[in-house]
């Protein structure tokens, strides 16, 4: 079982020779707080608090969030499949060119089918299956990227930065925000000599996520509405410039919540989902899974784990009511929902509520579920409460949690 966020945090503060009054004092939060974190009584807390305590420890938010729902760490030298994605992302020095005769049937098209096929593997959450696919996807991207008609190595630059950028992506899941960093930086090059004028913009996006994990909040607020301004200025009115702008003010609000303001974040979002009427009135996508996820569906899903987040369960609770998600709302989308509603019921007391929603999130998503800390959290919570359901013995067991 992943250790407990209190034995993390126990550790990290006696690394910083910090009592829990001072790291109290320092985060801005109560000294209860720490203490019932510490004492194991809390088994959860939210992402403000989060970034507050990560802050007074002078740490990156991911040593406190522990191993995201990906391909948890052991502490052991990186794996083969991992070193082959880092190999990917950062060729080593003088490697001799690609040879023709292995990818002599590759085109452009061929391409974007594999990166369209890669991304719906990333969203289903099967991050072990995208690492041994992944490094022969950047490969090939590289290989366009340097061949053909000027035309032609454009539209290579835009496969490849995509590429790469979904190697960031899968490097934020895995906890190796270094190895994300350089993929996106890299991801970013690509985009500036690619055929892809939105493409610059996305990558904007993901190195805005890379900083909210590092808990550079301010960094990750400011390159998301500098990103959204500059599509906003030049792109012309398609799906694919209402999606990109309006995932980038998703993002930007997200790291004004995580930063406290919530009244600031609740704004952004009402903003963009007035933004989403638009998309109806406008040909979809020509490629939907390589453009930014944006719709109505995600915005309100974005709005009820803000409200969750910020201790509004009733808020949370009365905006999923009845929501209906459109077609193109990936899996992991749909997985965040129904873990922040059983929050949300947790919150207020409702332990058969809660228990639905984990039900159905163990149904529809199981792998995920094992691997992500706040589930884990919300059914040790219900394990330790007064009431049991019927269904919670089985969630405990799953999850390990009966003890």
């Amino acid at each position: 079982m992943a250790e407990h966020l209190g034995d993390r945090l126990a550790r990290l503060r006696r690394l910083a020779d910090l009592t829990q009054e001072v790291l109290a004092e320092r985060s801005g939060i109560s000294v209860d707080v720490v203490k019932k974190l510490e004492q194991k009584r809390k088994h959860s807390a939210r992402l403000p608090t989060l970034h507050a305590l990560a802050k007074g420890l002078g740490v990156e938010l991911t040593a406190l969030l522990g191993d995201p729902p990906g391909v948890p760490s052991t502490g052991d030298v990186d794996s083969p499949q991992l070193v082959a994605l880092r190999r990917a992302v950062m060729p080593p020095m003088f490697a001799p060119p690609p040879d023709p005769s292995d990818t002599e049937r590759l085109t452009v098209p061929l391409m974007r089918r594999e990166l369209t096929d890669a991304w719906t593997i990333y969203h289903d959450a099967n991050f072990g299956q995208l690492m041994a696919a992944l490094p022969g996807i950047v490969n090939d991207a590289r290989f366009l990227a340097s061949v053909g008609t000027p035309e032609d190595r454009a539209a290579g630059q835009a496969a490849l930065g995509k590429a790469l950028q979904l190697a960031g992506h899968l490097a934020i899941r895995l906890g190796k925000v270094d190895l994300a960093l350089s993929a996106l930086e890299r991801a970013m090059m690509a985009a500036d000599q690619s055929s892809d004028p939105l493409l610059a913009s996305m990558i904007s996006n993901s190195v805005a996520w890379n900083y909210q994990r590092q808990n550079r909040l301010d960094d990750a607020t400011h390159l998301a509405v500098y990103a959204a301004d500059k599509v906003e200025r030049e792109q012309q009115d398609t799906a694919e410039s209402v999606r990109v702008w309006g995932g980038l003010v998703m993002s930007a609000a997200t790291s004004a919540a995580r930063s406290g303001d919530y009244d600031t974040a609740s704004d952004m979002m009402a903003t963009a989902e007035k933004a989403t009427k638009r998309l109806a009135k406008l040909p979809p996508p020509t490629d939907g899974k390589l453009v930014s996820v944006f719709s109505r569906s995600s915005v309100r899903i974005e709005r009820v784990r803000l409200a969750v987040q910020h201790e509004r369960p009733d808020k949370a609770l009365q905006l999923a009511k009845g929501m209906r998600l459109s077609a193109d709302t990936p899996p992991s989308w749909r997985t965040w929902l129904l873990l922040d509603v059983a929050r949300a019921h947790t919150d207020l007391g409702d332990a058969e509520g809660a228990v639905r929603a984990l039900t159905r999130l163990r149904e529809v998503a199981p792998a995920w579920m094992r691997h992500h800390t706040l589930a884990v959290a919300i059914v040790s919570d219900l394990w330790a409460g007064p009431a049991r359901p019927p269904g919670l013995r089985k969630l405990a067991e799953f999850l390990g949690v009966t003890s």
